[in-house]
C-alpha cells in the first residue's frame, strides 16, 4: 500500500516538475530563441481562379519546427520543416478565400503566430480601344491618341506605342475614362502601326489593343475595307491641312452608292457603313 502511494506521489511530483521545466524553457524560448513566424507570398494582388503559394518561415534555423496555416479560423494544412520556409500551395476562386491568413510556428508545447495575410482580388483589364485623330499639314502631323479599357478594376495604366516602341509615358486612369496623349511629328515617308497597352495592378497581366495602321503622307489612295482602319479626311479652304481619325471599325454591308468614304475608287465593290 505504502509502495503504491509512494510510486503516485513520485509521479505526481516529477509531472509538476517536468511541466514547470517544459513552461519555464518555453518561456525563455518565446523571448529568445522562438520569435513569430512570418507569413508572405510572391503577391498580394491575385484575380478569381489564381493558384497561389504562401512561405511561413522562421527566423532560427536550428529548431524543428510545425508550421500550421489558418484562414481566419479553419486549419487548410500543417508541415513540419528545419531551416526552410514551409510552402502552401492555394487557389483563390472567390472573394472570401482572399483572407486573412495566419501560420502559426510550433516546438513542443512552444507556439506562436505571424502577423495576418490577405490578398487583393483584382479583376484583369479587357482589351483597350485605340482611337487617333490626325491634324496633317505640310509639314507636321498632329496626332492625338485615346485609349480605353471598358472592364477592370481600377486604377488603369495605358501606354502607346509606335512600331512596338512606347512614345508616351504609363498614364495611370482612375475612372472609366480614356487616357490621352499628343505627338508632333514630321510627314512620315512610310506608314506607321500604332497600339496602346493597358495594365492595371495585376503582376505580369497587360492587354493591348488592335493595332491601327497610318499611311505616309505619300500615299494618297484610301486602304481596302477589311485590310486596315478607315479613313476620313477633310480639308479647310485653303487647302493646307486636312484632319483624319482612325479607330476600329465595325462594318455594316449597306446598298452600293456613289463617293463611298472608303471604297469609291473601286468598282463592283458592295460597299459597307462605318460605325464607331
Amino acid at each position: 500500500m505504502w509502495s503504491h502511494l509512494n510510486r503516485l506521489l513520485f509521479w505526481s511530483i516529477f509531472s509538476s516538475v517536468t511541466c514547470r521545466k517544459a513552461v519555464l524553457d518555453c518561456e525563455a524560448m518565446k523571448t529568445n530563441e522562438f520569435p513569430s513566424p512570418c507569413l508572405d507570398s510572391k503577391t498580394n494582388v491575385v484575380m478569381k481562379g489564381q493558384n497561389v503559394s504562401m512561405f511561413c518561415s522562421h527566423k532560427n534555423k536550428s529548431l524543428q519546427i510545425t508550421y500550421s496555416l489558418f484562414r481566419r479560423k479553419t486549419h487548410l494544412g500543417s508541415q513540419d520543416g528545419k531551416g526552410e520556409p514551409a510552402i502552401f500551395n492555394l487557389s483563390i476562386t472567390e472573394a472570401r478565400e482572399s483572407g486573412p491568413y495566419k501560420c502559426k510556428a510550433q516546438v513542443t508545447s512552444c507556439s506562436k503566430y505571424s502577423r495576418d495575410f490577405s490578398f487583393t482580388i483584382v479583376d484583369p483589364v479587357t482589351a483597350p480601344v485605340l482611337n487617333i485623330m490626325v491634324i496633317q499639314t505640310e509639314t507636321d502631323r498632329h496626332i492625338t491618341f485615346r485609349c480605353l479599357s471598358v472592364n477592370g478594376s481600377l486604377p488603369i495604366n495605358y501606354t502607346f506605342f509606335e512600331n512596338h516602341v512606347a512614345i508616351s509615358p504609363a498614364i495611370s486612369k482612375y475612372d472609366r475614362e480614356p487616357a490621352e496623349f499628343n505627338l508632333t511629328k514630321k510627314n512620315p515617308g512610310e506608314e506607321e502601326e500604332y497600339r496602346c497597352e493597358a495594365k492595371n495592378r495585376l503582376p505580369n497581366y497587360a492587354t493591348y489593343s488592335q493595332p491601327v495602321t497610318m499611311p505616309s503622307t505619300e500615299e494618297e489612295s484610301v486602304p481596302e475595307v477589311g485590310s486596315r482602319p478607315c479613313v476620313s479626311t477633310a480639308q479647310d479652304e485653303a487647302k493646307h491641312s486636312q484632319e483624319l481619325q482612325y479607330a476600329t471599325p465595325v462594318f455594316q454591308e449597306v446598298a452600293p452608292r456613289e463617293q463611298e468614304a472608303c471604297d469609291s475608287y473601286k468598282s463592283g465593290y458592295v460597299y459597307s457603313e462605318l460605325n464607331f
